[in-house]
């Protein structure tokens, strides 16, 4: 198992990342113009195909292995009552998971990925923040450590996603001590808060934001204090997918939010990852903006678990098979532009 020995080596890892292969993407970029159609009339489809040559290193890119991983932890900011539904149903969701009965089973299955969900010390959640650092730092390295394993080398895509009731609440803080504002501007509904309850999910992040504030300089140190085990585990997946040069795919606001960690070490951090679509929780787009990252798709969606990221990777299939399956302008005998 890989072992970050501190922050400090975590961070050193964060900061020593492997570029994409140029080369490849030029050549990808080059066939692109020369297939029966007019310069980038297929939009994304064509940015997308390129961004797989430059980080997978070939042309064309493939999909054929696709890995799907879903983080589930536990979150002790769940007593504040931030969440909709009881902290034990992560647990629940995580048989429903294995059992093959959630909406990710399905959406892995149209597109041909491996779904892998990997369940983090359900059974002792993270401190509440509001009251001290969610993971010490053993906690935190060994969450991180376990999202970096969890990493086949040999996958062409990974999709990321979470699952953890109470983790928007998390995500929220993340964005807060991040980038700064106020708590309402990154706190929404998550599961389905409203009234009362939301405006409580609004002072709980206010009030874990304030706490940690001698940390909020160090975002490695404001993950521990204010993220939770599925978090830690997404950076460190991310993380994996840049030293192997493993094209990513981020799923909807709490994944990103992680993501969104590394983005503040260093912005070339997230070259490796597109954002698969813009979730319905408020605060996805104001986050995205930040990152400079555009989804890939809009469809109202917030249920985690991956599976908006799931949905995009038959648009990535659907350039790749662009690329791979049209005609040159010289080969179908069609002229070219004048």
């Amino acid at each position: 198992m890989t072992r970050f020995a501190s922050i400090a080596d975590l961070r050193a890892a964060c900061l020593d990342l492997p570029r994409g292969h140029a080369a490849k993407a030029a050549a990808v970029a080059s066939r692109e113009s020369m297939l029966t159609k007019p310069p980038r009339s297929l939009g994304r489809l064509e940015e997308v195909v390129e961004w797989l040559g430059l980080w997978q290193g070939r042309n064309p890119p493939r999909l054929d292995k696709v890995e799907i991983l879903v983080f589930a932890g536990n979150h002790g900011v769940t007593a504040q009552g931030v969440s909709a539904y009881p902290a034990e149903v992560t647990a629940q969701m995580v048989r429903n998971f294995a059992a093959g009965g959630a909406a990710i089973n399905q959406l892995a299955r149209i597109a041909g990925a491996e779904l892998r969900v990997i369940a983090l010390d359900l059974d002792r959640p993270t401190e509440d923040f509001t009251f001290a650092p969610a993971l010490d730092e053993a906690a935190f390295l060994e969450a991180v450590s376990s999202g970096y394993d969890a990493v086949l080398p040999d996958a062409d895509l990974l999709v990321l996603g979470e699952m953890g009731i109470g983790n928007t609440t998390a995500a929220a803080a993340l964005c807060l001590a991040l980038f700064g504002g106020q708590a309402e501007d990154w706190v929404g509904p998550g599961t389905g808060v409203a009234g009362e309850a939301l405006r409580r999910k609004i002072e709980t992040v206010r009030i874990g934001v304030d706490r940690h504030r001698a940390v909020l300089d160090d975002p490695l140190q404001v993950l521990a204090a204010l993220g939770g085990e599925e978090l830690a585990a997404i950076c460190g997946a991310i993380l994996a997918g840049r030293m192997g040069r493993i094209p990513v795919l981020l799923d909807g606001y709490t994944c990103t939010a992680a993501a969104a960690v590394l983005h503040a070490l260093d912005p070339r951090a997230l070259d490796h990852c597109l954002v698969a679509h813009r979730s319905a929780e408020p605060a996805h787009a104001a986050l995205c903006a930040r990152l400079e990252k555009k989804p890939l798709l809009d469809l109202g969606m917030r249920l985690g678990e991956a599976t908006g990221a799931a949905l995009a990777v038959s648009l990535l299939k659907a350039a790749c098979a662009c690329l791979d399956g049209m005609a040159t302008f010289s080969g179908a005998g069609v002229s070219g532009p004048a």
